[in-house]
């Protein structure tokens, strides 16, 4: 019996977070934003530029992220929105996902010197 109140608690649980709310930036074309978290839980998104692809976005979002450490801002890690996908620039690399809460996949990697590059093009370190 509590057996199977379990098994049911975990389907049920299962199935409202599929139905979970998804985060999803904006679809605009070719439209850079910074995303900044709200204290309500919210996402402002601040036009940054208008830009031919994603890598490019991210270059820019880098280089805002770099600026802003230079005046004394102590923020490592930033959110940006490009075509329908967020970007997490972490000192990993770039990281893009559909939604906020989704998965996120590898756009570009950090090479030893701190730039970012598209994934294999730097040569393995051995």
């Amino acid at each position: 019996m509590i057996r199977t109140a379990l098994i049911a608690a975990a389907v049920l649980s299962l199935g409202l977070a599929a139905c979970a709310k998804r985060t999803e930036p904006p679809g605009d074309l070719k439209i850079c934003y910074h995303v900044v978290p709200e204290k309500d839980g919210k996402l402002r998104f601040n036009k940054l530029v208008e830009t031919p692809n994603l890598e490019t976005c991210a270059a820019n979002l880098e280089a805002m992220r770099i600026k802003f450490l230079r005046l004394g801002g102590s923020q490592q890690e930033i959110y940006g929105a490009y075509q329908a996908n967020f970007l997490f620039l972490q000192s990993e690399g770039v990281f893009t996902s559909t939604s906020l809460e989704g998965a996120r996949y590898v756009a570009l990697v950090r090479t030893g010197d701190g730039r970012l590059a598209i994934p294999g093009a730097m040569p393995p370190v051995k």
